[in-house]
């Protein structure tokens, strides 16, 4: 298929110095993950804040059972990369991608092959402990909850588990959201994907891009909220237009 401005987009993206790309929910449900706030979405079947931090502080003990039965609801039947994922990971392993930034906590660009993705929310494939920080792969945490350990522990020092992303009521790490900044300031293209340009302060990033000078490229199936200060827009099925985006840059 052939896309409108497709080719100038590659031509930038080729000869810019720095290129950073923001992705949202809209590049993961095409991996049958279920966004939050659609109206079908989780947030539609769960309360959001049965998941404040308020909740987890006070009820760690039902929070971790509810956060059993989200996390199955999400990824119950297991998750791959889909071809937008593996087209960022070929733009990055070409040179052509200098930071990726994910609003989603899916864990899906590391496994598409993507280095070092700045995860701005975290990432649900671990849990990370209260008190010492140590980090934990989310399975085995998991099965230990299903098996009656209410909320988990350390194994090291004893302090209880919590998944290791942004939940309700908390500031987005602090480091993180500065390295996103700097790069979103010093990017010469901007890839917005699959995102509706919303949800603060994610959201805040591609304006950033623009008032320094970036050219913003928007894909997502809806209008956005920087729709109207979009250089190049593409409304069309992240899995078909990145993949040829990457073909376009790569091939030429």
């Amino acid at each position: 298929m052939e896309y409108q401005g497709l080719s100038t987009v590659a031509e930038r993206i080729r000869t810019a110095d720095s290129v950073v790309s923001m992705t949202g929910a809209g590049i993961s449900t095409a991996s049958g993950i279920p966004d939050f706030r659609s109206d079908d979405g989780l947030w539609k079947k769960f309360d959001p804040n049965d998941f404040h931090v308020s909740r987890f502080r006070r009820d760690p003990e039902g929070f971790w059972i509810e956060r059993i039965e989200l996390i199955e609801e999400a990824f119950g039947n297991g998750i791959e990369p889909n071809t937008a994922h593996e087209a960022l990971a070929e733009l990055e392993t070409a040179g052509h991608l200098d930071t990726l930034i994910t609003q989603n906590i899916d864990g899906l660009h590391h496994a598409a092959g993507n280095e070092d993705p700045i995860e701005i929310h975290g990432n649900g494939q671990r849990a990370v402990c209260t008190d010492c920080d140590r980090r934990f792969s989310i399975d085995p945490v998991l099965e230990r909850v299903r098996q009656g350990e209410t909320p988990p522990t350390c194994p090291h020092c004893g302090g209880i588990l919590k998944p290791d992303v942004v939940l309700f009521g908390e500031m987005l790490p602090k480091e993180d959201l500065h390295t996103a900044q700097i790069a979103a300031r010093n990017a010469d293209v901007f890839l917005a994907v699959g995102s509706s340009l919303t949800v603060e302060p994610a959201a805040s990033l591609p304006r950033l891009a623009v008032e320094n000078g970036a050219t913003l490229v928007i894909v997502n199936l809806d209008r956005t909220e920087l729709t109207s200060r979009a250089d190049y827009e593409f409304r069309s099925d992240v899995t078909e237009v990145l993949p040829a985006l990457a073909t376009a840059v790569i091939d030429e």
